[in-house]
């Protein structure tokens, strides 16, 4: 089971910064990740990390604002999002899967078999 917490309202400019535990399980995932759905749009990729080799990818729209750190210990993900902006609003998903992938599939939520919840970050004056 994935949870997910730190959503919420901020202004653009501001930070955030998204939990993801996973627990309950025997499972280890070696990529973990999140993943964004705007009001009407299609889920989108937004960074994952493998625990293997220890590479993160993030979308081009995260790229120098976003950055994405593991707590393999707590079995734990966290996305620190700063320079927010209006279209970052979104419901952030964390996903996980327990196999790596290679680099050009890490943004296919398809190969993600275990989803989180949701927390909603709203990006607004």
């Amino acid at each position: 089971q994935l949870q997910a917490s730190g959503g919420g309202l901020v202004q653009p400019g501001g930070s955030l910064r998204l939990s993801c535990v996973a627990s309950g399980g025997t499972v280890t995932f070696d990529m973990m990740g999140w993943f964004r759905q705007a009001p009407g749009k299609e889920r989108q990729f937004v960074a994952v990390k493998s625990r293997s080799d220890g590479y993160p990818n993030y979308a081009d729209s995260a790229k120098g604002r976003f950055t994405i750190s593991r707590d393999s210990a707590k079995n734990t993900v966290y996305l620190q999002m700063n320079s927010l902006k209006p279209d970052d609003t979104a419901v952030y998903y964390c996903a996980a899967r327990s196999r790596r992938l290679i680099v050009g599939a890490r943004a296919d939520s398809s190969y993600y078999h275990y989803w989180g919840q949701g927390t909603k970050v709203t990006v607004s004056s």
